[in-house]
């Protein structure tokens, strides 16, 4: 076999070992380790109602109505496929026009004073699609939630700090509160008091 027979023959085993370690062991050993240390954030934070995919605690869901925690603006319309910021400057007009316009919205949603409407309320996230408020949010919605649901506020306030992030997460950043999880913990309250009232 000549130099050049011996390199290419070289070259295919390489490329095969790479193949088989790179491709096929490591992605095999990463999969495997993510399922057995944590296999919910693994497989996308899915969160279920009634045994059905109801969404991911990592996505933020739109929200109408009264009866429910709403999540900080989205830049991209709620449409994952699109995620990202606005882009926009603090010194820039329409964003200093949509945060006053959200500011007067959330402040009559929640019958308070424009001054009381905390700045997450009124700002996207960098992806446009994050769950998390701020405490201070979550707690200007709680009397509403409330209301809305036939609940006592301290319920309604225990739901609020069971999904309120601590720990790691909390010491990294600053405590938030996941809308996405808050709102099907709060659904499976009203399903609940409804069976107890049928």
């Amino acid at each position: 076999m000549n130099a050049y027979g011996r390199q290419l023959f070289t070259a295919l085993r390489f490329l095969l070992c790479a193949t088989l370690l790179l491709g096929l062991a490591y992605p095999a050993l990463v999969f495997g380790l993510g399922q057995l240390v944590a296999p919910a954030q693994a497989n996308g934070s899915i969160i279920t109602a009634g045994g059905q995919a109801a969404g991911s605690s990592l996505l933020a869901q739109p929200v109408t109505g009264t009866a429910y925690f709403f999540p900080r603006p989205s830049a991209v319309g709620w449409d994952p496929a699109t995620s990202s910021a606005s882009n926009l400057g603090p010194n820039q007009a329409a964003l200093v026009e949509a945060m006053a316009t959200n500011r007067a919205e959330v402040a009559a949603r929640e019958k308070t004073s424009m001054d009381a409407v905390p700045v997450d309320a009124v700002t996207a996230s960098g992806s446009g699609l994050d769950p998390d408020i701020s405490p201070a949010y979550a707690a200007l919605q709680m009397p509403r939630v409330a209301a809305a649901n036939g609940l006592s506020e301290a319920a309604v306030q225990e739901l609020i700090a069971e999904n309120t992030s601590t720990g790691v997460n909390a010491f990294l950043g600053q405590s938030s509160v996941n809308t996405t999880t808050l709102n099907a913990a709060l659904a499976a309250v009203q399903k609940t008091a409804k069976g107890l009232r049928e």
